[in-house]
C-alpha cells in the first residue's frame, strides 16, 4: 500500500518551515544490497564489460535505479534526455553526446522519435541507459519495431528492497536531516513500512515535521503515529 508523502494541515501543532534536504545520489551514497547486487555490478563495469551499447535497469519505483542511473551518467559524462521530449536526431546530430541517458523511459509518448532515437545511438556507437518500471509489453507499444529495439536491449532487474536495506536508508535519511531517531525505533518502522525507497522517504520527512512541529523528540510513539497517519492518508487517497 502506497504512503501519502503529506500529513493534513490540522495535524500540525505549529508551523513548519520545509528547507530543502539536498538528495545525494553520489557512488558513495548507494547503498549495496542483495535487490540491487547485479545492476551495480553493471553500472561499475563500464564501458569495459557492458553488454551492449543500450541497457535497461528495470525495477519498482523507490528500488534505487534513478540513483545508479545518475551514478552512471555522471562517470559516463552522459547527456540526460527528457522521456516526454526527446530531441531531434538534428539537435543529436549537431553535438553527438557519447552517452545518453533516459531515466523513466516508460513516459516516452513520441514512439517514432524513440525508434530514431535508438538507431541514432547504435549507427553512432554511442552509449544509452534507461531505467523503467518494467519491460515493454505488445499492449503498451503500438510500433512493432519499437518493441522489437526496446526487447533486444539487455534488461538487468532491481528488486523491492529488504528490510535490511529499508532500515539502512532511513538510517541515511535521518543523518541527512540531523534527525536523532534511536535504532531500535527505525527497526520498529522498518519492519512495517512499505518495501520502497520512496516510502521510507515520506517517512522521515512526515517524521522531521511532526517532531519539529509538535517541539518533541522523534520518539517510537511519535513515529508511530506519523506512520499510522500516512497509512491513513494514503487510504483515503485511495478512496
Amino acid at each position: 500500500m502506497p504512503v501519502a508523502t503529506n500529513m493534513r494541515a490540522e495535524d500540525e501543532a505549529q508551523l513548519t518551515l520545509d528547507f530543502p534536504i539536498k538528495t545525494r545520489l553520489g557512488p558513495d551514497d548507494f547503498l549495496p544490497a542483495p535487490a540491487n547486487e547485479a545492476a551495480l555490478a553493471l553500472i561499475r563495469r563500464w564501458p569495459a564489460d557492458w553488454p551492449d551499447r543500450i541497457v535497461t535497469l528495470v525495477g519498482p519505483a523507490g528500488c534505487g535505479k534513478s540513483h545508479l542511473a545518475a551514478i552512471w551518467a555522471a562517470q559516463a559524462g552522459a547527456r540526460e534526455i527528457d522521456p516526454r521530449a526527446l530531441p531531434s536526431i538534428n539537435v543529436l546530430t549537431e553535438t553527438i553526446p557519447a552517452a545518453l541517458l533516459i531515466d523513466d523511459a516508460d513516459r516516452v509518448v513520441d514512439e517514432t522519435g524513440f525508434f530514431h532515437l535508438l538507431n541514432f545511438v547504435i549507427e553512432n556507437r554511442l552509449w544509452l541507459l534507461m531505467t523503467r518500471q518494467r519491460a515493454p509489453l505488445p499492449a503498451e507499444v503500438a510500433l512493432p519495431d519499437l518493441l522489437s529495439r526496446l526487447r533486444r536491449a539487455p534488461a538487468i532487474e532491481i528488486g523491492s528492497p529488504d528490510e535490511a536495506l529499508v532500515l539502512a536508508v532511513l538510517e541515511k535519511l535521518c543523518r541527512d536531516r540531523q534527525l536523532s531517531v534511536d535504532a531500535q525505533t527505525l527497526a520498529f518502522i522498518a519492519l512495517r513500512l512499505e518495501r520502497s525507497l520512496d516510502a521510507a522517504r515520506a517517512f522521515v520527512a512526515a517524521l522531521d515535521r511532526a517532531a519539529l512541529a509538535q517541539g518533541r523528540a522523534a520518539t517510537r510513539a511519535l513515529a508511530a503515529d506519523v506512520l499510522a497517519r500516512l497509512y491513513s492518508d494514503a487510504n483515503e487517497a485511495e478512496n
